[in-house]
Order: structure tokens, then sequence, then C-alpha cells
């Protein structure tokens, strides 16, 4: 059975491998959602798992703006073999423009849409999709549909706070983070490392 984990070529279609898996490997949609600390984190643990099966990955981060230096795009930038696309601009709570974060996010979503169509990826992160559909800038109907009817071998891993009820209907797994006690709640605020 070791040719069961083929590594990849740099031409190669990924999920178009079937080789690659086993009998009971099943595509997952997979949604971390809650308002405790730990779902992107979660999710970039699988992130990690899925790169070290040699797996084609990619991440949509939502609300992350292409100018934060967030800890994980460095640590997957060094890993190599990660795409990283960042295009939020910012914490949508402060936004002064949320119109353009509505843009950011339809214009990510339109790419996201594409990318699944392809089969690019065996893997992809869609970090704080949530937001989108929560906040009305793309329907609901669309994203699952999209995400449900997905081709080919495609873990998909949604993350963010206040999935929908048709979101976590579609999924395989749901996980919710509940938070219990947050230093934010002292006074001390977000720590590199920890949260970015």
């Amino acid at each position: 059975m070791s040719d069961i984990d083929v590594p990849h070529t740099p031409d190669d279609q990924g999920s178009a491998e079937p080789k690659r898996r086993k009998p009971r490997d099943k595509p997952l949609l997979i949604v971390v959602t809650g308002h405790g600390k730990g779902k992107s984190t979660s999710a970039f643990g699988m992130l990690l798992r899925a790169w070290a099966r040699d797996y084609r990955c990619g991440v949509f981060q939502f609300v992350k703006s292409g100018k934060w230096k967030v800890g994980e795009a460095k640590a997957a930038q060094a890993l190599g073999g990660i795409d990283w696309e960042k295009m939020g601009d910012g914490w949508t709570w402060i936004s002064r423009d949320l119109e353009e974060s509505a843009d950011k996010a339809r214009e990510g979503w339109a790419e996201v849409k594409r990318r699944i169509e392809a089969e690019l990826y065996e893997f992809l992160l869609l970090d704080e999709l949530t937001y989108a559909i929560k906040y009305g800038w793309i329907e609901e109907a669309e994203i699952v549909d999209t995400l449900k009817h997905r081709p080919g071998f495609q873990h998909i891993v949604v993350t963010g706070r206040d999935a929908s009820p048709g979101l976590i209907e579609a999924a395989d797994l749901v996980s919710e983070v509940v938070k219990i006690k947050h230093p934010m709640d002292q006074g001390i605020r977000a720590q590199q490392g920890i949260e970015w």
C-alpha cells in the first residue's frame, strides 16, 4: 500500500489522482464556529496535516487584510506549496467602508468558486467566510450550493463566528468553540504569536 501517498508533481491535478486516496476517503465540508478563540487555529492545524500528506492546499482569508503580518501565512510561505490569499480590510466591525469590505468578499468568493471548479486543491481553508453570509455580502444559498456540489476530491474548512443554519446543515463536521475566559476581558490586548 506504499503507492497510496503519491507525491505531487508541479503539473498534476491533485484531486484528479484517485490512486493517492484510500477507499474510505471522502471529501469533507467542515465548519468551525463559535465565539471562543481557536477557530482559525484549529483549521490551520488541519491545514498542516493536509500539507504533510502532500495535498494541494489553499487558504482564503475573508477578513484579514493583506497588510496584516499573519504568523500562519509566514509559516506557510516557509513550508512552501500553500496558496494564501488575504482579501479583507481588517476587522469588519471597525471598518470605515463596509461596502468596500463587501466588494472584497464578493471578489474573493468569485475566485474561490473558480478554484473549486478547477479542482485546484484537495484542502481549502475559507477563513472567516461566515461573516460574508452574516453581513449579507454573499447569499447563503450560493455558498452552500457551491460547497455541497464541489467536484472531485476537495476537503473544505470554513471558519468564523455565527455560522448560518444552512452552512451547518450542509457540513459533515461542525465544531463550536465556546469562550470560557479570554484575556481581553481583563484588558489584555491581542498578543503576537497567540492571536496572529
